[in-house]
């Protein structure tokens, strides 16, 4: 069981974002900027190529809306799409808000925010999306 697989079940806390029948999302507690948000398939994988073609068919779509929330709440100039996948023997996708290059240096800029910082982030990423329905 990896720790996304304890953090779906509960078992390990976590700052969600979102959750359907196959991902669950949540705050990435060490973000490379503040919002960065880990996305997981349900589907415990090592590799993101070989979950089902169901999954890989739905993450975009269940991304977009966080992404759009996270844009909107950070006001970064976009958000992207970075998967590296080593770190943790799990498929997952880190959305990541960017406004330069400089911003997609995850592996070694980490920062360390409080928890309330990043409940607070949550808070208003929750509301976001409530705002838009989603």
């Amino acid at each position: 069981m990896t720790i996304f697989s304890k953090i779906i079940a509960g078992e390990i806390p976590s700052f969600k974002i979102a959750e359907n029948e196959r991902f669950y999302a949540f705050l990435d507690i060490f973000p490379a900027t503040m919002g960065h948000t880990l996305v997981v398939p349900k589907l415990a994988v090592d590799r993101l190529f070989d979950l089902p073609d169901e999954y890989l068919d739905g993450y975009l779509t269940f991304c977009k809306p966080i992404a759009r929330a996270i844009q909107q709440v950070t006001g970064a100039d976009r958000v992207n799409i970075i998967t590296i996948g080593f770190e943790v023997p799990h498929a997952h996708i880190h959305l990541v808000p960017m406004s330069g290059m400089a911003d997609a240096d995850i592996l070694s800029k980490k920062m360390k925010p409080g928890m309330e910082e990043l409940q607070a982030v949550q808070q208003q990423l929750l509301a976001a999306m409530a705002a838009v329905g989603n």
